[in-house]
């Protein structure tokens, strides 16, 4: 049994939190800005735009707290990355599920019924589904691939090179977010974030080709975690003189 000294306890508690609120957050304002009804539309752009500027809004108020990873994916390139320890991975991934089941919960609440579900989005607002003309292996490849591009971007950052210019780590994942939901997000939802997508899904019980969701993410940020770690980092980095936010 791991007993932590009481201030250390706090922190890891203050970090669970952080990550639920910030991955609530994250859910709640990014699929609210991707409702679709005949009184509201939301254009793909806007969507983009807003998961974008929802992502910049979370890493400014809770990355200081938690890191603001929003995203298991995240979680995962971090722990590749000597970051965080298996067992805060675990407890961010944890608080990132129950943080997005919460938010899109608390969107259900604080919208008509016929705003989630309509017939512009008959499988539920913010659902990532593939596009028709797109094949089920394509779509494995271009969420593999974005979450490429994400986790370089995590690597970039976390890289002890880059340590002196952090205060615009939001700004920089905001509009990473936006160019890449701009690009694919009528291909495959651009999700890059199993959390993203299984809080739509769960309360929408709308689960089609849903796995690709969690595993190209997943596999993608094992596979580029691990290159970036080994083939362009100078050295490992200690996590206590790194001093910067995780995003």
């Amino acid at each position: 049994m791991i007993c932590l000294p009481r201030s250390e306890l706090l922190k890891n508690v203050a970090k669970f939190f952080g990550e639920f609120a910030a991955t609530a957050v994250l859910v709640y304002l990014g699929c609210m800005g991707c409702v679709n009804s005949s009184s509201i539309i939301n254009s793909p752009l806007q969507c983009s735009l807003t998961f974008g500027f929802v992502v910049l809004i979370c890493i400014q108020c809770f990355g200081c707290i938690s890191g603001a990873h929003l995203n298991p994916a995240v979680t995962l390139a971090s722990f590749i990355y000597e970051l965080i320890s298996w067992q805060m991975a675990i407890l961010y991934f944890v608080a990132q599920i129950l943080g997005g089941s919460i938010g899109y919960g608390l969107l259900v609440a604080s919208m008509p019924k016929n705003m989630i579900c309509n017939s512009l989005t008959p499988m539920g607002a913010c659902v990532t589904s593939v596009a028709s003309n797109i094949t089920l292996w394509q779509a494995v490849i271009i969420e593999f691939l974005l979450t490429s591009i994400l986790i370089c971007v995590c690597c970039g950052v976390w890289d002890l090179r880059n340590a002196d210019v952090q205060d615009s780590v939001p700004i920089r994942f905001g509009l990473t977010v936006s160019c890449i939901g701009i690009v694919a997000g009528q291909l495959t939802g651009a999700s890059m974030n199993p959390v993203r997508s299984f809080a739509p899904a769960l309360w929408n019980n709308s689960w089609e080709d849903h796995w690709i969701y969690w595993v190209a993410p997943l596999t993608s940020s094992l596979v580029t975690s691990i290159a970036y770690k080994y083939g362009f980092r100078s050295k490992p980095e200690n996590p206590k003189i790194l001093g910067i936010t995780q995003p």
